[in-house]
C-alpha cells in the first residue's frame, strides 16, 4: 500500500539477495533481512517507496550514502557511519524502487530496553557516545552532512558475536517493544549483559534516510520529537548544531533509563508547545531574541520571555533532577551536567560541536 514493494519471503533482489524476514518498515521505505546468496552471509536491504514525490528523496539518500563512502576512504572515523554495501534499482509491481544495502545489526534501543530502570552502565554509555560523536563530527565537517534524526533507533551494534546473539530475542521485536517501559519485579531483564561483553560492543550511526546537506535542508520538519532541537520547535533555520541536542537528549537516555524531555499534548496546547515548555522548565528562559522569533510566540510568550499558554511551570534545574536519581554521586553529577548543558545551548552558534563534545573530560574520565 501506499507505493511500497510487496515483497515475499524467499523473493530474490537482483539475482543474489534472497528475502528472509521483515526487520521494520517506516513511512518511506521497509527493511528486510536478506542473504547474500553469492557470499553467504545476512545483510539488511532497504527498500525505498515507489510513488511520485519519493524518487528524488531516493535519489538524494543515495548521493548522501555515496558521499559518506567516498569521505571514509580519507578519514577512518567513517567507521563510525554504517555502510553502503551496494544500491541498485528494481521494477516492481508499484513501480521504480531504489534498493540499498547496509551492514546489519540491532539497534541500540533493543539494548537499552534491558536497562529502563536505571540506565546502561557508564563505561559503555561513555565509549558510545564517543563513536557517536566521532561519527558526528565526520558527517558534518568532512561531508557537511546533517543527519537530523539522531536516536537509539538510529544507532546499530555491532562487534562480538557472543555478546550480540544474547540480545537477538529482543532485536527480532524491538521495532514493537520501542515505546514499553519495564516495570516491576518481575519484567524480562534476562538479557542485561556483563559488562565485559558489553564493552566488546561497538556502535554506529545509521539511517539516512531524514539526512540533508549543510547547505541545503530538505525540509523544516525533522528529528523525533524527545529529540527534538529548540531551534526545530520554533520553526527555526537549523543545521548541524540540531544533531548535537539529540545527542545530549540521548546521552541522558542511556545514562537515566528515561528521556530527558517527553512532552505530552494538552486539552489547549499541542505537544510541541508542552516541549518548548519543558526546555524551559530544565534550561530556563529562552533569550527574547530566539523566542520572538518564533511565528507563535506572541501566543506562547509574554514580553518578558514568560510562557502564558502553560502557566504551571515547575523549573528543575539539570543538577536537581540527576541529583534525583540514585545512581548519581556529587562529582559525577557535576562532570556529566557539564558535558550536556554546552551541548544543549539555546542559541545554536554557541551551542558546542561534536569535536568540543569530545574533548571533554567526563567522556575519558
Amino acid at each position: 500500500t501506499g507505493g511500497h514493494h510487496p515483497v515475499r519471503e524467499g523473493e530474490v533482489f537482483n539475482t543474489q539477495y534472497q528475502a528472509l524476514r521483515k526487520l521494520g518498515s517506516g513511512a518511506f521505505a521497509t527493511v528486510w533481512l536478506c542473504q547474500d546468496m553469492r557470499r553467504k552471509e545476512h545483510v539488511a536491504v532497504k527498500i525505498l517507496k515507489s510513488r511520485e514525490g519519493f524518487a528524488e528523496a531516493a535519489q538524494d539518500e543515495v548521493a548522501l550514502l555515496h558521499c559518506v563512502s567516498s569521505m571514509k576512504k580519507k578519514d577512518r572515523a567513517g567507521e563510525n557511519i554504517v555502510c553502503l554495501l551496494d544500491d541498485f534499482r528494481m521494477i516492481g509491481e508499484n513501480g521504480f524502487h531504489i534498493l540499498l544495502l547496509g551492514a546489519l545489526g540491532p539497534s541500540l534501543r533493543c539494548l537499552m530496553n534491558n536497562y529502563t530502570d536505571q540506565g546502561l552502565p557508564l563505561p559503555f554509555v561513555k565509549k558510545s557516545l564517543q563513536q557517536v560523536l566521532a561519527g558526528l563530527h565526520f558527517l558534518h565537517k568532512r561531508c557537511r552532512i546533517i543527519h537530523t534524526d539522531i536516536k537509539p533507533e538510529n544507532i546499530l551494534l555491532y562487534g562480538c558475536d557472543k555478546s550480540l546473539q544474547k540480545l537477538l530475542p529482543d532485536a527480532l521485536n524491538c521495532s514493537q517493544r520501542a515505546d514499553m517501559r519495564v516495570t516491576g519485579t518481575g519484567a524480562d531483564l534476562g538479557n542485561r549483559l556483563e559488562e565485559s561483553d558489553l564493552m566488546s560492543i561497538e556502535v554506529k550511526i545509521a539511517d539516512l534516510g531524514s539526512a540533508c546537506w549543510t547547505y541545503k535542508p530538505f525540509s523544516k520538519e525533522i528529528q523525533t520529537q524527545p529529540y527534538r532541537a529548540l531551534e526545530v520547535l520554533l520553526g527555526l533555520d537549523y543545521s548541524t548544531p540540531a544533531d548535537i541536542w539529540s545527542t545530549a537528549c540521548l546521552a541522558f537516555e542511556m545514562a537515566n533509563g528515561e528521556c530527558l524531555f517527553d512532552p505530552q499534548p494538552g486539552k489547549y496546547f499541542s505537544r510541541d508547545d508542552d516541549h518548548v515548555a519543558r526546555i524551559i522548565e530544565l534550561l530556563g528562559r529562552i533569550p527574547p531574541q530566539i523566542a520572538f522569533s518564533w511565528n507563535k510566540s506572541t501566543k506562547f510568550f509574554s514580553r518578558p520571555g514568560a510562557v502564558l499558554r502553560l502557566s504551571r511551570l515547575s523549573p528543575r534545574s539539570l543538577h536537581r533532577v540527576l541529583a534525583d536519581r540514585q545512581r548519581w554521586t556529587k562529582p559525577d553529577l557535576i562532570a556529566f551536567a557539564s558535558f550536556l548543558l554546552p551541548a544543549l545551548d539555546y542559541a545554536p552558534q554557541r551551542r558546542a560541536t561534536a569535536a568540543h563534545c569530545l574533548q571533554h573530560a567526563w567522556l575519558d574520565a
